[in-house]
């Protein structure tokens, strides 16, 4: 009966008020009902061109066949046994792989959990372990996840922490260095030295964590010479250094991992998200000596590493390396930025576009000036552009950045389509 009834959006979305609490938000009230690599369909039959990607989840695009194929087989053998019960090699072979795929040459040891706030939740747990302190610092405008310790560790008030303290103490933050919003990195680093003299000692930090290219914070990037001035004091105080690689890993960049644009060995990494192709896993990789700080028994949980995430991981990082995902990225990333500075020629109100690889990023403000955020004019594009055909999402720490996040595997024909509608729904704004 269910699937004959109140299957339009308006009735859908009448039910889901109903049944699903209201802190769970949505960024488009339409119901999905299938999707292949970069299209999307809903309930009533329409036609969506998807720039989400699952919140840069679905990488290798939705239903990849080698994706498809190789959780098939697994759910012929096994679905689920606990990893912490009986191994099985697909944990094994993932773990090698992205050991020798993470940066550096250090030696490398992965674990695998089940979402990006327990990888970061982890990241922490094994620093401490391995310095025997206990502080973390971590940055403005940072995510890190919806946990009790990953709230602590985010930078934004709104919505993410609003109501949910008191937060895990030693949790401090420093301004992103973000040179748009008027924060170069040098102010950045003295603002960690200032830390270190007045709040707290640096023999007392056990990490400093840090996304390479913010996400929710509104895609920029920190600059390589801050992320190597980093490097070297945490080498100096013998901090761990954790590189939060959940939205920008996995090819999105142009390479496996953001930060090795930097050209940075972080001491951990905390993956997710496009990991699996849209089937739940994360992981934390990092140097072996510091992964193995942990007492037997003090890491691991009952679906962490899932045999399906494990057999998913394995088949996107062939579809990655068989597909040359990181040169696609490339020239996605591209494309949307010369229509996006094209667009951003003739409208005063787009006051940058930025990105490395496909993780673009458009932000809206009054009249050219970066001070004065648009993040009514960001809301109306989005809803147009829906309107329109195609899902964008937003985000920043102003709330006035449009995201794009496509599919890496993503046709050009599409991929045109969907930018011609963003520009017609930025003129549709004017």
């Amino acid at each position: 009966m269910s699937a004959t009834l109140n299957t339009n959006n308006s009735a859908l979305w009448k039910r889901r008020e109903s049944a699903i609490p209201r802190g769970v938000g949505n960024m488009h009230p339409v119901f999905a009902a299938r999707a292949q690599n970069a299209e999307i369909w809903d309930e009533e039959g329409r036609r969506y061109i998807d720039f989400a990607s699952g919140i840069a989840v679905n990488n290798t695009g939705h239903n990849h066949p080698g994706i498809q194929a190789a959780v098939a087989k697994q759910l012929e053998a096994f679905s689920h046994v606990c990893f912490q019960v009986s191994p099985y090699t697909s944990y094994l072979e993932l773990a090698e792989r992205l050991n020798k795929a993470a940066p550096g040459e250090t030696p490398k040891k992965t674990i695998f959990l089940t979402t990006g706030a327990e990888a970061v939740e982890n990241s922490v747990k094994i620093a401490r372990a391995a310095t025997g302190r206990t502080a973390v610092i971590a940055f403005s405008g940072a995510f890190h996840g919806r946990t009790m310790m990953g709230m602590a560790l985010t930078g934004k008030v709104v919505p993410y922490k609003t109501g949910f303290g008191p937060f895990p103490g030693e949790v401090y933050h420093l301004p992103f260095p973000a040179e748009y919003l008027g924060v170069t990195g040098d102010e950045s680093l003295g603002a960690l030295e200032t830390l270190f003299k007045s709040d707290i000692g640096p023999d007392r930090v056990a990490a400093i964590i840090i996304e390479p290219i913010q996400g929710e914070g509104g895609f920029y990037t920190a600059p390589a010479a801050f992320l190597q001035a980093l490097r070297t004091l945490c080498d100096q105080h013998g901090i761990i250094l954790i590189a939060d690689e959940i939205q920008s890993g996995f090819a999105r960049t142009g390479k496996m991992f953001a930060i090795e644009h930097s050209g940075v060995e972080p001491d951990l990494m905390t993956v997710a998200k496009a990991m699996a192709g849209g089937f739940p896993i994360s992981g934390v990789i990092g140097k072996a000596e510091i992964m193995d700080a942990a007492a037997p028994g003090g890491l691991g949980g009952t679906y962490g590493g899932s045999p399906i995430g494990c057999a998913a991981g394995l088949a996107v990082l062939d579809v990655i390396d068989d597909e040359e995902l990181c040169a696609r990225a490339v020239k996605i990333g591209d494309e949307i930025k010369r229509r996006c500075e094209a667009i951003r020629q003739s409208d005063l109100g787009i006051g940058d576009v930025r990105g490395t690889g496909a993780m673009v990023a458009m932000e809206l403000v009054v009249d050219g000036d970066e001070a004065s955020p648009d993040p009514d004019r960001t809301k109306q594009i989005v809803q147009i552009a829906r309107e329109q055909g195609l899902l964008l999402l937003s985000c920043g720490v102003r709330g006035n950045v449009i995201r794009f996040l496509p599919a890496l595997t993503i046709e050009e024909e599409y991929l045109s389509e969907g930018l011609d509608i963003l520009e017609q729904s930025v003129k549709a704004t004017q």
